[in-house]
Parts: C-alpha cells; structure tokens; sequence
C-alpha cells in the first residue's frame, strides 16, 4: 500500500469509528434496512419506494434523484443523501425510517433490524459495477477480464459481500427482492415489501409510484439533475446510474467463457446460504 492509499486508509478508519456511535442509534430507530451489492437495482427500488411514500404520507413533493433521500436515506452521515436528510425527522409525516446500505454485514452495526435484501444476476451486477467503475467514477482502466480479478470490485468483492449477508440474515426478519422479479412484476413486488413492512398497500398510489419509476422517466431525471454527490458524463448512456434497466444483457459486454467464470466462482466460493438467496433471480446453479 503506497502513502496516498494508507492516509486515505486512515482518514476512513478515523471517520469510522467517529461515526460509528452514531449510526448505531439510528440503527435502533430504524423500522427496516434496505440492502444490497453495489449495482442490484437500489436506486430504481429506493425511487419507487420514495414515490409511494411521498404520496401515502402526503409529504408535499414528487421525488427526485435528489429528494428521494429525503424519504430513504443512506445509513451515513452525508448531509444531503443520509440519516440527517430524513424527511420524517421533523413535522408529523407517517413515514418508516428505512435506511439504505452497501456495507457488508456487521451485526454491531445492523443491529437486529428487519432487513430488506435486494439480489440481482451476478453477471449483469459485474456489468454494471465494471461501466460504474470504468465510465461514471472512472476508478478503473482494465479490460473485463481484469475487472473480474479485481479485488475491490471484482467477483471476489461480490462472493465475499453475499456471503457476510447470507450468515447475517440468518435468524433475523427478512425479505428477499429479486431485480428480475421486481422488473417483470413491479406491482406485486412492491406490494409484498409494503407487506413486510406492515404497511397496507394502497393500490392506486402503488401504480402511480410504478408509472413515476419507470425506466425512461428516471433517466429523464438522471440526465437532467444527476446524483447527488457524483460528477459525472450525463450524455454516455454507459456513465449513467439508469444505463439499462434490462436483466440478462450481460451478454452484450462479456464472452461466454467470462459469464461462466462468473457462475462458476459463485458455485465455488458461496456458501449454501449464499446460493439461496441468488437462486431467487431465476439463474441456474
């Protein structure tokens, strides 16, 4: 590790352990987590949400890539996009605090809280993670066949995320989403997380919530105000949070031979438990 990586590594570490106490308080207050790999489909799911609660809550606004934090926060403390942003912090919204997260399993961290899971085809999700990587934050130079070795966001990151996740759900109250199941039956999908979350589904603010959500609508949204956070080429289709909004188009961007590794290592280095949570996408293992 070079000086920049290690004063990088120590200005995390410190910024860890400050926030840490922190986050654990709005751990216990959370009614839910939403969580999932990098790449699964969260900022679709996170809107869709964010657009039926705005409506079933009356807050007053039409969600947008940037206020949809406001209604589901990131579980962190950036100002715009985290606890601290959430709209049902102040005035008398009916709204469940549901923090969203990329971080691998800590039980410390996560408490007992019931957790929503969000798990898509690992081929599309390293896809995904590769033109993130390579277009939008520009962190990578390689080809695919590097990418997939690559520690940080290759297939061992991946294994390693699902199957921290795997023990962590285990014994705790959970509900599983599916990025295919979610794109082919967007209502029932919806539905049944609301379910879980003991929410009564109201069926015309749900499929107002679906029409807001949809594909083209939210790149619309994606190229006219971008993410918060994040500067980026909003006019290359691959550079965009909203790229494809397609499952199975992993073809198009990896041979087979890199698909099957792709199968492969996930049958080699999950765990049972790992492999039943991706058996839900539909995928053959």
């Amino acid at each position: 590790m070079n000086m920049m990586s290690l004063k990088g590594f120590a200005r995390a570490m410190r910024r860890r352990l400050r926030d840490e106490p922190h986050l654990r308080l709005a751990a216990a207050r959370a009614d839910a987590f939403l969580v999932s790999y990098p790449k699964s489909g969260r900022t679709w799911l996170r809107y869709l949400l964010s657009c039926y609660f705005a409506e079933s809550a009356r807050l007053g606004f039409e969600p947008d890539l940037t206020s949809t934090f406001r209604v589901l926060p990131n579980f962190d403390r950036d100002p715009v996009r985290g606890i601290d942003a959430f709209v049902g912090r102040t005035g008398d919204a009916a709204l469940p605090l549901i923090l969203v997260s990329h971080l691998p399993y800590r039980e410390r961290l996560f408490l007992n809280r019931p957790v929503l899971f969000l798990i898509r085809d690992p081929r599309d999700v390293i896809v995904s993670a590769y033109f993130h990587a390579t277009r939008h934050k520009k962190s990578f130079a390689g080809d695919m066949a590097a990418f997939l070795d690559e520690p940080k966001y290759g297939l061992a990151a991946l294994t390693g995320y699902l199957n921290s996740w795997a023990a962590g759900l285990a014994g705790r109250p959970h509900h599983l989403i599916s990025y295919e199941h979610m794109l082919g039956q967007p209502m029932p999908t919806i539905a049944g997380i609301l379910s879980f979350l003991g929410v009564k589904a109201e069926g015309d603010v749900l499929a107002r919530a679906v029409a807001a959500a949809q594909f083209d609508r939210m790149r619309d949204k994606e190229r006219d105000g971008g993410i918060p956070g994040h500067d980026y080429d909003r006019q290359d289709d691959q550079s965009l949070r909203m790229r494809s909004g397609k499952a199975g188009t992993f073809g198009q961007w990896m041979s087979p031979g890199q698909a099957d590794l792709v199968l492969d290592r996930c049958r080699a280095e999950l765990s049972p438990r790992a492999l039943t949570l991706l058996a839900a996408t539909g995928i053959d293992l």
